[in-house]
């Protein structure tokens, strides 16, 4: 039967006040639960390495299995066990006030009162994933003297828990953790595409996006994605409203507008960078795009900022 979080040891009992980043690795077997009939002031984030977990926020609930992150948003009346018929539940959990930008990122996510399952999470990024928990138990500790303490090899016990009192271990936890946040919900495959678009032609429009500078060609983007040429050049200008080739070209020019705003790098390198092998064809398709020059996009930018 699950027990009242004030009958649980000190350590997890009732709720970590919401100032702090507290985070900890559990080990639990059948019997073990959480009951907070007032929820939390902070948000929970828990991510399940082994075994089986249920969790419950008002009236929506998740099972939670090995590569999940789930979230329960504060304010809720939430409970969570290890789930009936499972033999242990092992998981990592976070108690902390959440940053502004994680929300946006859940949002595909959201089950229901505030409650959030990131999931299937894919097995190539748990070991990563793993890091990152390991490092906000080891920054949590910091005191802000000499160098933080380093992760702990091999497994780490189970029942750990470290709380940041520091703000700098604080700020350093939440840097670990809004990594689990950017990884788990760019990676997982459980949000549904409300907007109907082919999830390939999706894939081809990220990997655009993530690196427009590669030297990309319609016959490229299909292999990625598993269709002829014809038939995703067909697809993508079909369901996007332009060609694999005009997103290409724009992505490269946002690219290049980013560069020169950000660097001092020359334009002839900045062309380069973004994918275009004339600086001179670069020059002439930026004006026409932005309405003046790189150098002098550059100039403007800065005389307006004051740089």
């Amino acid at each position: 039967m699950p027990v009242r979080a004030d009958a649980l040891p000190e350590t997890a009992a009732p709720s970590p006040p919401p100032g702090l980043v507290t985070v900890g690795r559990f080990d639990e077997r059948p019997g073990y639960g959480v009951h907070r009939p007032r929820g939390a002031d902070s948000w929970l984030f828990t991510w399940t390495t082994g075994g089986t977990g249920q969790l419950t926020q008002g009236a929506t609930g998740t099972p939670a299995g090995a590569g999940d992150l789930v979230v329960l948003g504060p304010g809720v009346p939430h409970r969570y066990t290890v789930a009936p018929g499972a033999r242990r539940w092992t998981f990592w959990w976070v108690h902390c006030q959440s940053r502004p930008a994680w929300t946006d990122r859940l949002r595909p996510y959201l089950l229901g009162d505030r409650l959030h399952a990131v999931t299937p999470v894919p097995a190539a990024v748990r070991d990563r994933l793993e890091r990152s928990f390991r490092r906000m138990l080891a920054d949590a500790r910091w005191t802000g003297e000499g160098a933080p303490p380093a992760g702990e090899p091999g497994e780490p016990g189970a029942g750990r828990v470290a709380v940041a009192h520091g703000t700098a271990a604080r700020e350093l936890a939440l840097c670990s953790l809004e990594s689990v946040v950017v990884l788990t919900t760019a990676t997982a495959r459980g949000a549904a595409d409300r907007s109907g678009v082919d999830p390939r032609v999706r894939r081809a429009e990220a990997r655009i996006a993530a690196d427009p500078g590669a030297p990309h060609t319609v016959a490229t983007l299909a292999a990625e994605v598993s269709l002829s040429a014809s038939r995703f050049a067909h697809l993508f200008t079909g369901q996007l409203g332009q060609s694999p080739m005009r997103a290409l070209l724009a992505a490269r020019l946002l690219h290049a507008a980013r560069l020169l705003e950000a660097t001092d790098l020359p334009v002839e390198r900045v062309a380069a960078a973004a994918g275009f092998a004339s600086p001179f064809h670069f020059s002439r398709v930026f004006r026409q795009r932005y309405g003046t020059p790189p150098g002098a996009y550059r100039a403007g930018l800065r005389r307006r900022t004051g740089m």
